[in-house]
Formats: structure tokens, sequence, C-alpha cells
């Protein structure tokens, strides 16, 4: 931090990286939370000689800097007070004749940093250090074994824990997406051992959790799951119900993959998918590459010894994964460079051999192709036992991409809008609606509707307005309209479901 950037932090008292002390002569008491908040979260500056009266800062100086410097360095190097030896980086400004010392303390590679005692270790939050938690201290005494633990054998399973269909359904897609992978060549006992999925005997913790029956994973991890719910609003609050769609237990974390996988699928409209000459499905849309890397990385990143679960949130204005732990580096650094620390060694090698993970990073760079795709935000927040990445979703994105490639609602409403609308609405809609019905007929919203209804025929005219965030008469009118030109229908009255006729 130089003197510029100095004075930029004292013009805004909103940052969370950068803690004032007055500090004139001594050091003050309240200085050991700050550096155990820092240390234990993403790392920040401890400014002495400043002064802060509400909101604004007073440069007030130190009167013996060199003694307050040893001082300082002399409590954190001596490990007397703190559980961990602490190297603060020391810096020294002059404004307005007045002397003001600055230390930047690092974000611990060791975590909890306290001091005295374990109940005094502090995080930071916002602006302000708060004490942590029970779970929040338990949480950093858990990643101590960062990337161990999945690699250790739990003694109390044997092979016969291993789900045989999933270990088929393992191989046969290693067969397909991995096809000259020396692995597919051996047997299944070294098969298992070198993918440390066994050590011969029990399964290690990531094989359990990758592949085992999930009795045997209920042992290990009680309420084994991970969560994923489809609510109609912007938050909890204003769902009605308070979700759509739950997903049920699934045996591991392969299975899984593929049934949240497919439920994102349904929210990304449009995906080209096809087969190549493996028979592996290609799936070629920035949109679904960056879920699908968000989804990977809960799945190989999370903390499945925490009480919390890894759960995926789809609201109607965005998607969240919200994994148990924190990233292993503060975000803006994760951001810049490919790190490699995965929290699941094991897991992540499973998901690498088969193609659907690689060794570089956490994947933010596939997760930021969402925004240039969808001119929408993805947002990457990192507390001290949860790491949540959130997808922004626009309820216009589907009439956008209905515009721009003619859309498609089941099998394709092709063509152009305003030439020829064409395509199929689950069947067909008539060759091309636009030689049975004047495109002017068929609005941007009609069409989008027509989209929701061929992926929820069962949908109800208040979660359309949900969705859409039109009131309820609008919606009304649109179905009027489409029931009029014959395109749909409702079969079974309030409790029924939405029919899409074919056009002829």
């Amino acid at each position: 931090m130089n003197k510029t950037e100095l004075l930029q932090h004292l013009s805004d008292i909103e940052w969370d990286d950068f803690e004032v002390k007055k500090a004139y002569s001594e050091l003050p008491k309240s200085i050991w939370e700050t550096v155990s908040a820092f240390s234990n979260s993403s790392g920040g500056w401890v400014v002495l000689g400043v002064s802060q009266k509400g909101k604004r800062f007073e440069i007030t100086g130190v009167e013996n800097p060199e003694k307050l410097e040893q001082d300082f360095s002399t409590v954190l190097r001596s490990q007397n007070k703190f559980n961990v030896l602490i190297n603060p980086i020391c810096r020294k400004y002059i404004v307005d004749g007045k002397i003001i010392l600055a230390f930047f303390i690092l974000s611990s590679e060791q975590k909890p940093v306290y001091f005295n005692s374990l109940k005094n270790t502090f995080i930071r939050t916002g602006s302000g250090d708060q004490r942590a938690t029970d779970s929040e201290i338990n949480a950093m005494l858990r990643d101590q074994l960062f990337g161990v633990m999945s690699a250790r054998p739990v003694e109390r399973t044997t092979l016969k824990d291993i789900n045989r269909t999933t270990l088929a359904r393992y191989r046969d897609y290693m067969l397909r997406a991995n096809l000259s992978s020396g692995y597919n060549n051996l047997t299944e006992k070294d098969f298992l051992e070198k993918l440390q999925i066994t050590d011969g005997k029990h399964l290690t913790y990531g094989g359990l959790l990758f592949m085992g029956n999930n009795l045997a994973i209920n042992k290990t991890f009680p309420d084994f799951r991970i969560d994923l719910l489809e609510i109609p609003g912007h938050s909890y609050a204003d769902a009605e119900p308070r979700y759509t769609f739950r997903l049920e237990e699934q045996e591991n974390l392969w299975e899984y993959y593929f049934a949240i996988i497919e439920r994102l699928r349904r929210q990304i409209k449009n995906i080209p998918y096809k087969l190549d000459q493996r028979g592996v499905g290609i799936d070629d849309s920035p949109e679904f590459d960056a879920i699908r890397e968000a989804l990977i990385n809960l799945l190989m990143h999370s903390d499945f010894f925490s009480p919390i679960k890894p759960r995926v949130r789809v609201f109607t204005d965005r998607i969240e994964f919200e994994n148990p732990g924190a990233f292993p580096r503060p975000i803006s650094e994760l951001l810049k460079k490919d790190i490699s620390l995965p929290r699941n060694p094991v897991i992540a090698k499973l998901f690498r051999m088969v193609n659907l993970a690689d060794n570089a990073g956490y994947g933010f760079d596939k997760m930021l192709k969402w925004e240039t795709a969808t001119k929408t935000k993805v947002l990457f927040n990192n507390s001290i036992d949860i790491a949540l990445v959130t997808f922004r979703i626009s309820t216009l994105t589907n009439e956008n991409r209905v515009q721009k490639e003619g859309g498609a609602i089941g099998g394709a409403i092709g063509g152009a809008i305003g030439g020829a609308i064409g395509g199929q609405i689950g069947g067909q809609i008539g060759g091309q609606i636009g030689n049975v019905v004047d495109a002017e007929l068929l609005t941007d919203k009609q069409l989008t509707i027509l989209n929701i209804i061929k992926n929820n025929p069962s949908i109800s005219y208040r979660r359309l307005s949900i969705y859409l965030n039109i009131n309820q008469s609008a919606i009304l009118k649109h179905l009027d309209a489409l029931k009029k030109k014959g395109i749909i229908e409702r079969v079974g009255g309030t409790r029924g479901y939405w029919k899409i006729n074919n056009i002829k």
C-alpha cells in the first residue's frame, strides 16, 4: 500500500481489509482482535496513528513509531500471545507532518489464529471484527486437514459397500469419455485402488462419497444429501408454494451429479445437444458450461464433515450453489490465477478422469463465461464455513434468446421472428408458424409463455406471473389469446394441465 492508496482508504470508511487505531503512544488492546480477524479471513491493514470519529478519519500520528513497531512485531513473532507465528509487513507514512504506521497481516495458512485461548478467535465481517462462533472455529479446525481426508480409509467399510450400479456406470462413462486412458484396461481391484476409491480392504472417504451405497455413506456422514430446490420466487418469503421441486435422495455423488445436472439443464434453454462418435453427450453452450462447472465445484470442494449441507437453489432470478467449507484462498487471488487446491483430491480426480473437470484451478474462468453469454452477473462470496456462487438470471433471457436464435420451444420454434417463426413446440406447430399464423399475432411474451408451458405443463397462471414478472391479469390475457388461436388448451380444469396443440 503506497501513500496514495492509504489516502484513498482514509477517504472511505467502508473497507473490509483496513482497520485504524489511534495508538498515539502505546498499542491498543483491541489490536489483537483485529490481527486474529485478518489472519482468519483474507488479510488486511492495521493502521496506527489514525482515529475514527463517526464516519470520518482523523490523522493523529504516533509518538514513538520505532518503539510501537518493535513492540507489535515482537508480540506477533514470539508465539507467547498467539498460537501461530505472524510476520507483519510494516510501512511508515508521513501525512500532514504526522507519522502513520501500517502493518499488513497476511491470511494465515493455519487457522484458527487466536490469542491467549481458543475463545479469542476473531473473524472479519464487513468492516468490523467479530468473535468466531463454535461452528466457524470447528470449520477452521477441519480445514487443517484440507486436501487430506478424502484419501484416508473408512475403517468400518468393506468392498461390499461399493454401489455396483454406480461402478458399472462410471467405468462405462470413462470408456466413452476417455477412451485412451490406461484405467480402462485395469482389473476391477486395480482400478479401485489406483483411483483411491479403496485401499484394497476399505473404501476411502472420497471413494465412499463418490461410489458408495447410500446406507454405508450415512453411517459415516449422517443425513448425507445434496439439496436441490426449485423456488417460484425471488426469495422463500414470496414463494408460494415454498418450492415446486425438491430432488429425491440419490445413492452417492456420481448419481447426484446426473440427477442435478438434468434438472439444471431445464433452466438453460436452447442447449445444442448431440452425441459424439463415442456416444458421449456434448452440450455446446457457455451458459450450461458455467452451471456445470459450478456443480462440479460444489461436489469436489464441499466439506462433507460439516453439519451444513451442499445446496443448489433455483430462484426465478438466480441460481445459487452453496458449499459447506470456504474457498482455500481469497476470491481475488483465485480469480487472478489457477490454483489447484481441491478439498477432496480423490473426488476431484474421479471427475477429472472422465473429463468433467480439469487440473487447473477452481474453474472460475468457465463460470465467468456466464456473464458474457447472458449479460448478467456471477457473484462469488466466501466466509469461514461457506462458499457461495450465484448466477443471476433475467426474466427476459428466454425472450432474448427466442429473438436471437428464432427460439427453440420443445424441438424448435425456429426461424426468425418477423420472418418465419418456425419450428416445433413439443410436437410441431405446423412446419412454420409464420406460414400458418401471422407472426405479428404471437408476441415475445406469448412465445416465452409457450416455452414455460412446454417444460412445465401443470404451471398455474399465478406462477407464470412470478416467472415473467408481470401481473396476473396480463398473463390471463396472453393465455386467452393463445387459446383463441387454438395453440393451447386447458385439460382438467384448475388441477389439470396445459396442452400444446399441433397446427396444420
